[in-house]
């Protein structure tokens, strides 16, 4: 991993865990509670830096994974067992009416939903939004690996995502629609006729596979145009020029580089035949490949010379409510992945990721639109996950308060202690095992 994708991962996740934690140390200080720590990361034994400020002291520590506030009265993971023993005191968690309570606990996810929210909106105010009409994906699609095993074709023109109409050429959103909404079939439209290309049992379960998170459906076809010829390789001493289109290899039709760059491989130290489109003249070379099998030249970027896309600018007001649905849509394929995977339709061990999976996502290099595309996604999946029912995270301390607010019956300390103990313990397994599944993918 790359010094950039590391530290875009430690930043992000810095954010996301201070805000976090501000979502639940603010709500306390409203209610006069005193807390006692806030730290970023965890601190066994010892912190990196640490500074006391009226009540609470505030430091870093060694251990990222997450970070807390340590409230006064409450069973938490510092299990401190002594302070429960003690009278309650008028500024303890457990001295509160349990609304304020559950205030209190609710204040880390209710900030990072808000974050997510607002921070796909601003990326959509900002950046706006570039696209290609579908209906401008003149030659359809080009079918890479896993569209060729659920059926499509290159060439094939995608008209419906099971009842959705497909509007924005995007292989990922009828990868989304497969996995999560279960649809299926496709319409598309093939060789001028349309047709429903069934989706084949097993499909969801090949797609959420490791191996395959890099691999796509389909792309578009890229038109084989020579944009750059590389000095002293085949293609400078054939004579090729920028602004040839091949059109053949060996007599074969072959007008998409994605093929022909996979068929040229196959003649290494060989001599081919070309036919090469220049102007309005069809030309034909002879061509000697090395050992490596490259021709040597650099393709034209077709989606700017041979598709047309659009972009479009909003307004702040207008970009509010597209990020509240992107954040909606993204937080409803959450949950529909996680009660696949509480199904057994979508294999853990396969799908899911950890440290190292996440920080990979970041990229190599730093780019500030993935950057934030990324936090906004990781604050979504935190909220999400922390309020999964499970003691020791902010939902399974809402179940318990829900409870007292409902039946006016408190749950006792002994009991919530035990209950953490068990849910720390749950949490850590979970961390290790799917970490120990990343290392040894």
């Amino acid at each position: 991993m790359s010094v950039a994708m590391i530290g875009q991962f430690l930043l992000s996740l810095s954010l996301l865990i201070v805000l976090h934690e501000c979502g639940h140390f603010f709500p306390a200080i409203w209610f006069k509670t005193r807390v006692e720590k806030f730290y970023l990361f965890f601190d066994p034994y010892f912190s990196l830096f640490k500074k006391k400020i009226g009540d609470t002291e505030y430091g870093i520590g060694w251990l990222p994974l997450g970070g807390y506030v340590k409230i006064s009265g409450m069973v938490d993971e510092s299990m401190d067992k002594e302070q429960m023993k003690q009278p309650p005191q008028p500024w303890e968690f457990r001295s509160k009416k349990a609304w304020q309570r559950l205030i209190i606990m609710l204040g880390g996810v209710t900030v990072n939903f808000v974050l997510g929210f607002l921070i796909f909106s601003g990326l959509i105010w900002h950046y706006g939004e570039d696209y290609l009409p579908a209906e401008n994906a003149k030659f359809g699609i080009y079918a890479d690996s896993l569209g060729q095993k659920i059926g499509l074709q290159t060439g094939d023109k995608i008209i419906k995502v099971g009842q959705k109409p497909f509007d924005k050429f995007d292989d990922r959103a009828v990868l989304r629609e497969i996995v999560f909404s279960g649809i299926q079939s496709l319409e598309i439209e093939r060789s001028g006729q349309k047709m429903s290309l069934p989706i084949p049992e097993g499909t969801i379960d090949m797609m959420t596979r490791y191996e395959n998170k890099e691999k796509q459906l389909f792309s578009l076809p890229m038109l084989n145009i020579v944009n750059e010829v590389i000095s002293g390789k085949p293609a400078e001493k054939a004579g090729l020029q920028k602004g040839d289109q091949m059109i053949s290899l060996n007599g074969e039709s072959m007008p998409f580089f994605q093929d022909f760059y996979k068929n040229i491989q196959k003649h290494k130290n060989e001599t081919i035949t070309l036919q090469i489109l220049r102007g309005k003249d069809t030309l034909t070379k002879t061509v000697q490949l090395g050992e490596d099998g490259f021709l040597g030249f650099r393709p034209e970027n077709s989606l700017k010379s041979s598709y047309e896309t659009k972009h479009s600018d909003y307004s702040f007001a207008q970009a509010l409510p597209m990020g509240l649905t992107k954040s909606s849509d993204f937080l409803v394929n959450q949950v529909k992945a996680f009660g696949k995977m509480f199904r057994g339709e979508i294999k853990a061990k396969e799908s899911v990721g950890g440290f190292k999976s996440i920080a990979q996502m970041f990229g190599k290099s730093w780019d500030w639109e993935r950057f934030w595309t990324m936090t906004a996604s990781l604050s979504l999946i935190l909220a999400f996950m922390n309020l999964l029912p499970i003691p020791a995270l902010d939902g399974g301390y809402v179940m318990f308060l829900l409870w007292e607010v409902f039946t006016g019956k408190r749950v006792s300390d002994e009991f919530m202690e035990k209950a953490v103990t068990v849910g720390f313990m749950l949490l850590l397994t979970l961390i290790v095992v799917i970490n120990f599944w990343d290392f040894i993918r």
